[in-house]
């Protein structure tokens, strides 16, 4: 992703803490310069440049939470 936005469907955030662990455990891959999770409807915004889907991936799992697909409209 170059210096995008891209939304990705997370599963297993019911709160404003798991929006939390999961936006600041994205934030720190190289290359994203925002993340935000929302859990009422179970999306991941982030932006950046370099970033890739695995690497989200792995964020969003060390995290303790499942990335299911990318937006496809992002």
């Amino acid at each position: 992703m170059s210096n995008a936005e891209k939304t990705y469907n997370v599963e297993g955030m019911t709160c404003g803490h798991c929006e939390l662990s999961v936006g600041e455990a994205v934030a720190e891959i190289d290359g994203v310069t925002w993340a935000q999770a929302d859990h009422t409807t179970g999306r991941l915004t982030v932006r950046g440049g370099g970033v890739n889907d695995a690497d989200v991936e792995a964020a969003v799992a060390a995290a303790g939470y499942v990335l299911r697909s990318a937006d496809p409209s992002s």
